[in-house]
């Protein structure tokens, strides 16, 4: 089925704006990529460094260039509702890495901070620094030349973002994303909204607000409405980078566990070293970004992607604009209605 006649002009559009920046980009990431695995540019004692902590089987393997290394930058932390499950995860990508002939190696972590902690507060003024931050944090943890590939642990509002402009600064590299999952339904969202009525009235007190806010935000997992968190699974869903049906799965199941390790594979499957070598800054195009605002619009998704998304797109040569971002938005259906777009959570 072809496009819609205005989403393929757009498209069309886009390529032509970017072709300067984007075959600068590309050629960059081709010239890296001809490099092979870039253990073979350390110096002796670089790698003596690199793998130090390794067992003696994975010094020999990560010497001789034929063993993928999966490198893994994580957001963990334990305030973070969403990131906390990832407390587990290196452990999991590590022994599905060896189950796949592979390697996998932390090789960073990066800040990840809760806007729903620092909304009214002095933090938030330090929210969307952070989102470059976090990039920077992650192309430290990448530069070091030891990995043949990149699982991304991240899920929140600023911390994807972030993460994806590394993964595209870095975008000889193929990146996998690996998703938490979403927390479990809490307090519907219509009747957390009438506590809040109340309270705001003067009817209830402190206690029944909190109380009715710690049921809705209860337990692991990005929070239960359609904000920035749940956007970005959307995104690195419908952009590629997530195993298909991945975002959005509870954490603590089965399932969950299954498809981080099932990605932890896939990223070492598309390697250079073997047959189908896909590196994250070719495989996300203008197609791509355009897929992901129209994901964005179907879906009722953040407005803050009117800001990540073009500069997630400009760290792959695109160049994106609001007006891009406004006529998509002119063709493209609503098709769910998520809170606060709606009432589901």
């Amino acid at each position: 089925m072809a496009a819609h006649p205005s989403i393929e002009a757009i498209t069309a559009r886009i390529v032509e704006r970017s072709k300067p920046h984007r075959e600068a980009y590309v050629d960059r990431v081709r010239r890296a990529a001809a490099k092979g695995p870039h253990r073979s540019t350390l110096s002796c004692g670089n790698l003596a460094h690199g793998f130090a902590v390794c067992s003696p089987a994975e010094k020999e393997a990560l010497a001789g260039d034929v063993v993928a290394n999966l490198g893994i930058i994580t957001a963990y932390n334990d305030m973070l509702s969403a990131h906390q499950p990832y407390e587990t995860f290196p452990a999991i990508i590590r022994e599905a890495a060896r189950e796949a002939g592979g390697i996998a190696q932390v090789a960073g972590a990066v800040p990840a901070m809760c806007d729903g902690v620092t909304q009214g507060q002095p933090g938030m003024e330090l929210s969307l620094f952070s989102r470059d931050a976090i990039a920077m944090a992650a192309g430290i943890g990448l530069s070091h030349n030891m990995f043949d590939a990149v699982v991304h642990l991240g899920i929140c509002d600023k911390i994807v973002p972030g993460l994806v402009i590394a993964a595209l600064s870095f975008g000889h590299l193929p990146s996998v994303f690996i998703p938490a999952g979403p927390m479990t339904s809490g307090l519907p969202n219509d009747e957390k909204s009438r506590i809040r009525q109340l309270y705001a009235e003067g009817k209830v007190g402190r206690a029944e607000l909190l109380e009715a806010e710690s049921k809705s935000y209860h337990g692991p997992g990005t929070c239960t409405f359609y904000g920035t968190a749940n956007s970005n699974q959307m995104l690195m869903e419908i952009m590629g980078f997530h195993m298909p049906g991945s975002s959005f799965v509870n954490p603590g199941t089965p399932l969950r566990e299954a498809l981080t390790r099932e990605a932890a594979k896939r990223a070492l499957a598309i390697t250079g070293l073997g047959n189908e070598f896909t590196p994250a800054g070719e495989m996300i195009d203008e197609r791509s970004v355009v897929n992901g605002v129209v994901g964005l619009h179907a879906t009722g998704g953040s407005t803050n992607h009117t800001l990540h998304l073009v500069a997630m797109a400009r760290a792959a040569g695109i160049h994106l604009t609001w007006q891009d971002i406004s006529e998509l938005s002119d063709v493209v259906p609503l098709l769910a209605r998520v809170y606060p777009n709606g009432l589901a959570t």
